[in-house]
């Protein structure tokens, strides 16, 4: 059901049945290390390429999530995913080895909970039973298109952030108990003109605030309704910028109740500057330390904002600016209440 201009409400809830988390050695030193399902001691996980590598990490969480929920590949009806690297190559390689009906997605850092919200869509409406989505992202892989290769050791600005080297899935259903998935905003395309591709965080957070600002309207909710609200990577810089516009908008979030998935991955210490990035941010921390925080009932309803730059090299090259999106999806714990 369609809730103002661009929320649905999911009246039948449909269901987390399982999620998995792959991470590689830096997210292993991380702050939620605990929370994955498998962590990699080195970058190439055994394959002669980071983009191969990148397709195991999907492969994994996607066998990882089906091997938790007790369901076999054939069962599987859709899959969504998607990642930053070219013509989503890694996710598409990854879809080869499920054989599933697939939907690449991208929507850049924003990709998970794109897929969760049209994954939910389906499920709800009766489209599937069962559905894969989730997202990731290589560091090596990622910072060769976007930036340097990592052997450049070139030097980035403060404001720059850490590509998360990870892949997050979950098993979305029509049945069966865990966290429910009860509405999602889509996001629209916000620029509001910066082009430096070292400040992702910076050029995000409007497009936060505003699907943050559409959600609770269209809800008719306030902010303090969800024990937590969580953007996908905005970093340090970009928490603040979109803290204070929030306070500006006259949304009264609590500071300890809105929090960033790229603060909360690493430790204070490990040099990642303002913080995480990638597909894979929000999507591990979302599917691995949240949800397991839900379950243990620490949370019962949560907001996730996922955010994503919508740049390219060939844009960068050009001198365009840096469009960006949010989507934002709610779950609840499963409850009444939720």
């Amino acid at each position: 059901m369609l809730k103002g201009h661009r929320t649905w409400v999911f009246e039948n809830k449909p269901t987390i049945l399982s999620t998995a988390t792959v991470g590689g050695p830096f997210e292993a030193n991380g702050r939620v290390a605990d929370d994955f399902d498998l962590l990699h001691e080195d970058l190439w996980l055994g394959e002669e390429s980071y983009e191969k590598a990148h397709r195991v990490l999907l492969e994994e969480a996607m066998f990882k999530a089906m091997e938790k929920a007790g369901i076999e590949k054939e069962k599987v009806q859709f899959l969504i995913a998607g990642d930053l690297i070219n013509q989503m190559t890694p996710t598409s390689f990854a879809a080869r080895t499920i054989g599933a009906p697939y939907l690449g997605v991208f929507g850049a850092c924003s990709t998970s909970m794109e897929g969760l919200a049209l994954s939910a869509f389906i499920v709800n409406y009766g489209g599937a039973d069962y559905i894969l989505t989730g997202a990731s992202s290589h560091n090596a892989a990622v910072e060769k298109q976007f930036r340097y290769p990592t052997e450049y050791g070139g030097q980035k600005p403060p404001t720059a952030q850490w590509t998360v080297t990870g892949a997050g899935v979950a098993l979305i259903s029509s049945h069966g108990d865990g966290p429910r998935v009860t509405s999602a905003t889509i996001g629209r395309v916000i620029d509001m003109g910066l082009s430096d591709p070292f400040n992702m965080g910076g050029a995000m957070a409007p497009a936060a605030v505003d699907t943050i600002e559409a959600h609770l309207r269209d809800m008719q909710i306030d902010a303090s309704y969800y024990d937590l609200i969580v953007t996908g990577d905005l970093g340090k810089i970009g928490h603040e910028i979109s803290f204070d516009l929030l306070r500006q908008h006259g949304v009264n979030v609590e500071e300890e109740r809105y929090q960033d998935c790229g603060l909360i991955i690493y430790r204070e210490g490990q040099p990642v500057l303002a913080g995480a990035s990638g597909a894979g941010c929000s999507a591990t921390v979302v599917y691995g330390h949240l949800l397991n925080r839900m379950k243990r009932g620490e949370l019962k309803r949560i907001l996730v904002v996922a955010t994503g730059a919508l740049l390219s090299p060939l844009s960068f090259q050009q001198n365009e600016t840096i469009p960006c999106i949010a989507h934002a999806v709610a779950i609840g714990d499963g409850g009444d209440e939720s």
